[in-house]
C-alpha cells in the first residue's frame, strides 16, 4: 500500500470532465493520474485527478487552455 502524502486533487462534474482532462494531460504531458474521490471529498463525479502540489499551475493552465472546468481543487492527503 502507498504511503499517503499531501497531494492536489481535482475534482469534476462529470465523469466525462474527468476523462478529458487525462486526454488532455496525456497529450500534453502534465503529471498526475485518475484516481477515485477520496471519501473526505464530496463530489458531482466518483473520479478526480491527483498531482503533486507544485502542479497546480501547470495543471491550472492546460485545463484553461483546453477548456476543461473542474468542481474543485483540494489539497488532502492520498
Amino acid at each position: 500500500m502507498r504511503k499517503k502524502e499531501l497531494k492536489l486533487v481535482v475534482t469534476f462534474h462529470t465523469t466525462a470532465d474527468a476523462m478529458a482532462m487525462e486526454k488532455a494531460c496525456k497529450e500534453n504531458n502534465v503529471p498526475g493520474r485518475i484516481i477515485p474521490v477520496p471519501r473526505a471529498i464530496s463530489a458531482g463525479c466518483g473520479l478526480s485527478w491527483c498531482a503533486d502540489l507544485g502542479d497546480r499551475e501547470q495543471i491550472a493552465s492546460m485545463m484553461k487552455a483546453a477548456g476543461i472546468e473542474e468542481e474543485d481543487m483540494h489539497e488532502c492527503m492520498v
